[in-house]
């Protein structure tokens, strides 16, 4: 797969969802084309710069609302995600963006691990990469939150902690708006 020079993500709405579960099968082979529902809406997507050009090139009306720019999201990756997730980081960026978040952490693969829910399951949501493992990621709406679930959770890197406090936004009241 190829790397884009173009991070940004997109909202959009359609008329009828339905359509882009017609039309995504029928794009170039090369295009990893993928949308998600934003959370707590009926309508509103977020997608890649990689699908929006395949929408384009493919005529698919949709009307475009809003733009993220995708480095102002960060990912924390384990080892695994990181081999087989690097070439589908805007993938992953426009999964966090679907729940309004603002950085993701890798905290699984294939229910090999033991996260802790205590902290509510809608700060989760999966991946699955195209090798066929399943990602489980904690994702977070503030710095502040993430500091403290690294620092919890990671206590021995610190890495993860500098992660945390380098988030590029303080909350997701900073992420672009689509109304």
């Amino acid at each position: 797969m190829k790397r884009r020079l173009d991070t940004h993500l997109y909202y959009f709405t359609v008329e009828d969802e339905s359509l882009l579960g017609e039309v995504f099968p029928r794009f170039e082979d090369d295009t990893y084309a993928i949308a998600y529902k934003v959370v707590g809406t009926d309508d509103v997507f977020v997608t890649t710069a990689e699908t929006k050009d395949a929408m384009d090139r493919h005529d698919v009306p949709y009307n475009h609302l809003a733009n993220e720019d995708g480095n102002r999201l960060a990912v924390y990756h384990s080892a695994l995600s990181t081999e087989e997730l690097s070439d589908y980081e805007d993938s992953l960026k426009a999964l966090a963006l679907a729940y309004r978040a603002i950085g993701m952490v890798c905290v699984g693969v294939n229910g090999n691990s033991k996260p802790d829910f205590a902290d509510g399951v809608e700060h989760y949501s999966y991946f699955t990469a195209p090798a066929g493992h399943t990602f489980l990621w904690r994702l977070f709406t503030k710095r502040d939150e993430a500091i403290e679930y690294m620092s919890a959770r990671f206590a021995e890197d610190s890495a993860a902690a500098d992660w945390a406090e380098t988030l590029p936004l303080t909350s997701s009241s900073e992420l672009a708006s689509y109304h």
